[in-house]
């Protein structure tokens, strides 16, 4: 469904340089070349129309669709409140385990994460450029999928936008996880296809944009335990009704601190 192109770090690998050094020159300090790398992330993701396609195109077309048909009838006071933050939670799974996924399986591919991690930039830096890449691109999504809902007429809960935005953090942080650790273990093709596939999947069937009411039985009694699932409740709880999802919380955190401990224990670097 999508694929990302990894030029320009490749670029400075044959240069003999890397973000945030110039020749000559000692590095910069360690936040401003973590800025610097956030910000290459960032620009190659906005950059790459297939990846624009699944952060921002069907996450919008979902809303719609969701909007226009009955599937989420009596659920909420109406359509666009239960469809909207669902397709928030949808947004955050695109770029971070998808995109992200994708991105750093190809850097792999090509020695870029090799490279990087031998530089002043460093096995640190560069995740957490990675991660400023992802909330970046979370923040843009989040400001379009906001201004489409409100000319739907979404009308959120106010007091859901503190923890909603947190929670929406967090199922960042486990998604993104997940991604490094299929990016980290497997070749890029197989991440290409494991991505795309679990993003269907988890779209249609994890919970995460259909609330669980509305699946067939079986899925029913495992969504609650998925990312997608735990992230998509947590989501619709706090911009429905103001309240934590204090279950789906706890989900979320687990799912970031086993798929982030797995990532660091079996990440490969080449």
């Amino acid at each position: 469904m999508t694929s990302v192109s990894s030029g320009a770090p490749l670029e400075s690998a044959r240069r003999g340089s890397a973000p945030g050094t110039q020749h000559g020159s000692a590095p910069a300090p360690l936040l401003r070349r973590i800025l610097l790398q956030g910000q290459y992330e960032t620009i190659t993701m906005l950059r790459n129309g297939e990846q624009l396609i699944l952060a921002i195109v069907l996450p919008l077309l979902a809303m719609v669709g969701l909007t226009v048909t009955p599937l989420l009838d009596g659920l909420g006071s109406s359509r666009i409140n239960v469809a909207v933050p669902g397709v928030l939670a949808l947004c955050a799974m695109s770029t971070a385990f998808t995109g992200q996924g994708i991105a750093t399986g190809f850097d792999r591919r090509y020695g870029v994460l090799r490279f990087l991690s031998t530089t002043p930039l460093g096995r640190t830096g560069l995740i957490a450029g990675k991660i400023l890449a992802v909330l970046a691109v979370l923040f843009l999504q989040v400001l379009v999928v906001a201004a489409v809902a409100f000319v739907l007429g979404w009308q959120p809960n106010p007091a859901g936008w503190v923890p909603g935005l947190a929670i929406l953090v967090l199922g960042a942080a486990a998604f993104t996880a997940l991604g490094l650790l299929v990016a980290g273990t497997v070749r890029p093709e197989a991440t290409l296809a494991i991505t795309n596939l679990l993003w269907i999947l988890l779209g249609a069937l994890g919970g995460i944009v259909i609330p669980s009411e509305r699946l067939p039985a079986l899925a029913q009694a495992v969504v609650h335990f998925l990312p997608s699932g735990a992230l998509g409740q947590a989501l619709r709880d706090a911009f429905l009704d103001g309240s934590v999802n204090l279950g789906a919380v706890l989900v979320l955190l687990l799912w970031t601190a086993i798929a982030g401990g797995a990532a660091i224990r079996w990440f490969k670097w080449n």
